[in-house]
């Protein structure tokens, strides 16, 4: 199903257009909105096909798997790579309010295209060896983003990013080593039904804990998560909404794919320590952005802190905790994604995000401050915003495991973000102003922080089909029968 490459090849070529465009501010920005533009309507032709007609495969070159280059698209991947351009289109809209003019001029707008493609190209291979090249993709495009205006800041933050990240991905290519040694594939489907058969306790532990460790890191699941708090408040606003809304997820998207295909029946001591990571990457990322007086560092820690919502669901393997899981991952691409950009409006405003110099938002900029409401209140989980929604179907799903601590520790962390959105809320927005505004929003800004609000309150109001959605993508998670029979019955 040729529409599979689209999601890869609208972003390449884009990034290639730009490359040879001219290196003019007003052509470079139109050029990448129409290829993010693209990208979305791609990402939403395959996902249409998906949900009508059942997973989508293409074989590369006519070659058969498991021996060649496997596109795969189930529900799970459709509705992340919808996502992915959602956020890219975002993002482009943003450049209309203005980009640092070096970063454009050194390769702001095909960098971010080629961030976009190895984000789509890792949500629809289907061997792990192209999650693994994807994975390179997007840590080269983001490294050179988040370093591209070389401040002491920007290059501290980049070195600490590239670092951890390439550990990581060396612990990642280990572990593929040994599987492919092991089974002399790494196309998912066919380990899928080949590891079951030849793999033995010792080899299965070490083989999930070395890919647990790896995209934990990627994740940043506690304890590896300490280069993520100290990275993603550098760069630019619209930077950090797209490492913020996109790369992490990736990371989740890993994990949800090896332990649903490969260690599904994984030891019950390993299944324990990703239950304790995420319950600790949750109070612990909660608990720092409690402490935090700048609001792109507790949007961090609050970075941190969800996405063991995700883990901890995937480590119940039930169908209610895994959409859950899924449901609230789409919550929080839209909404991370948002708050970022909400604190592009404030560096606007009034060059700083630190807490000392915001407030006052309410009366000076009541539009901005109505548009801002949303994505806070719906990460802080309030009712009836789709942030509350997620979290109830996060404690629903792990009380109908029988996992009562967890559940209890998901409400604890849910009212710690709820406390510290809140502190957020009333300091930036709410408390008497400590300095005038210097400078106007920007029309562009607003435009996609408030599109990306219709999206938030539309997965509020249809809450219901989304969730009926992401059930039947946990269902084929769990079942990889029919995932295994698209891939391997499509070469024949």
């Amino acid at each position: 199903m040729k529409l599979l490459v689209l999601p890869i090849l609208v972003p390449l070529s884009t990034a290639a257009v730009l490359m040879l465009a001219p290196k003019r501010p007003v052509p470079q920005r139109w050029i990448s909105l129409a290829g993010s533009g693209l990208l979305l309507a791609s990402a939403i032709l395959v996902f249409l096909r998906v949900n009508a007609a059942g997973i989508q495969v293409l074989q590369i070159s006519g070659w058969p798997a498991p021996f060649g280059i496997t596109l795969v698209a189930d529900l799970l991947a459709g509705i992340l790579v919808v996502a992915v351009g959602v956020v890219g289109t975002a993002i482009s809209v943003v450049a209309f309010s203005g980009v640092d003019p070096r970063r454009e001029a050194f390769g702001y707008h095909p960098l971010l295209q080629i961030l976009l493609m190895g984000v789509a190209g890792a949500f629809l291979t289907g061997d792990f060896f192209n999650l693994y090249v994807w994975f390179e993709v997007m840590l080269v495009a983001s490294f050179v983003l988040m370093a591209l205006n070389r401040t002491r800041a920007q290059m501290e933050a980049a070195f600490k990013y590239v670092a951890i990240n390439l550990l990581a991905s060396s612990i990642f290519l280990t572990a593929l080593g040994l599987l492919y040694g092991a089974t002399g594939t790494l196309n998912m489907a066919a380990l899928a039904r080949v590891w079951p058969t030849i793999s033995t306790p010792g080899v299965d532990t070490v083989l999930a804990v070395l890919f647990l460790i790896a995209f934990s890191i990627k994740a940043g699941l506690f304890p590896l998560f300490f280069w993520l708090p100290a990275s993603y408040h550098t760069p630019p606003a619209p930077v950090g909404a797209a490492f913020a809304g996109l790369l992490t997820k990736v990371g989740v998207y890993a994990l949800i794919r090896v332990f649903t295909l490969l260690f599904h029946g994984a030891p019950p001591a390993l299944v324990t320590l990703l239950l304790v990571m995420s319950a600790a990457t949750m109070v612990i990322g909660l608990v720092a952005a409690l402490g935090e007086r700048d609001f792109r560092r507790i949007l961090s820690f609050n970075l941190v802190g969800h996405i063991g919502y995700t883990t901890a669901s995937l480590s119940l393997l039930t169908p209610a905790a895994l959409a859950g899981a899924i449901f609230y991952v789409l919550h929080h691409i839209l909404v991370i994604t948002n708050l970022y950009l909400v604190s592009g409006v404030l560096l606007r405003l009034r060059r700083t995000t630190e807490m000392a110099g915001l407030g006052g938002m309410y009366r000076n900029q009541p539009a901005f401050t109505a548009l801002a409401m949303i994505p806070i209140f719906s990460l802080a989980g309030v009712p009836p915003l789709s942030g509350f929604l997620g979290k109830l179907a996060i404690v629903e799903g792990t009380f109908a495991a029988g996992a009562y601590v967890t559940g209890g520790i998901v409400l604890l962390v849910g009212l710690l973000t709820l406390m510290s959105m809140g502190h957020t809320w009333a300091d930036s927005f709410w408390k008497p102003g400590a300095a005038p505004d210097i400078a106007a929003p920007g029309l562009p800004l607003l435009l996609a922080i408030g599109a990306l609000n219709v999206l938030t309150v539309a997965m509020t109001i249809g809450a219901e089909p989304l969730f009926e959605l992401t059930s039947r993508g946990a269902q084929q998670l769990l079942h990889s029968d029919e995932y295994v029979r698209a891939v391997l019955e499509a070469a024949h």
